[in-house]
């Protein structure tokens, strides 16, 4: 595999929405539950939308000169105080099945890293459910020198 980390542009909006929409199915099945709801069309005008303005940047991983990406991963810039300064959210990940545990998502956490370190974030935090069906997502971004850093992520929908 001839792996390589583009940074995706406006037009990639429908592929990313796509795999979105993938990521987002794989975790309802393996929580069993409809905790997301996903429309391509949104969610591929919001995506075109915040690369166009620079509020969220996407990776994508392709083998070779293949079209089809392999995976991405989505980034964009937070601020908390407890951070010291601003840092990098990953709020979406995901590599295709067929393409996991072949380098992939590491290739692109790299590229994430020397991203934030180029915009000078202190870290990049990501989330994963505390459940064990997510047990080998969590090894994957200790293995990738993420610590817990505590809590449970919540949400309330205004």
């Amino acid at each position: 595999m001839q792996l390589r980390i583009d940074h995706a542009q406006p037009d990639d909006a429908p592929i990313i929405a796509q795999m979105v929409g993938e990521l987002l199915r794989e975790i309802m099945a393996m929580v069993e539950t409809k905790v997301f709801e996903f429309h391509q069309e949104g969610t591929e005008a919001r995506a075109r939308s915040w690369m166009t303005n620079g509020k969220y940047s996407v990776l994508l991983a392709r083998d070779g000169a293949q079209p089809e990406p392999l995976g991405l991963l989505a980034l964009y810039e937070s601020y908390a105080l407890y951070s010291e300064g601003a840092y990098g959210t990953i709020p979406e990940f995901y590599v295709r099945q067929p393409y996991r545990s072949q380098g992939v998502g590491a290739a692109l956490l790299m590229e994430a890293k020397g991203i934030g370190r180029s915009k000078g974030w202190t870290r990049l935090e990501v989330t994963t459910p505390p459940l064990p069906q997510f047990d080998r997502t969590l090894a994957f971004y200790q293995q990738q020198g993420f610590n817990i850093s505590g809590g449970r992520k919540l949400k309330v929908d205004l």
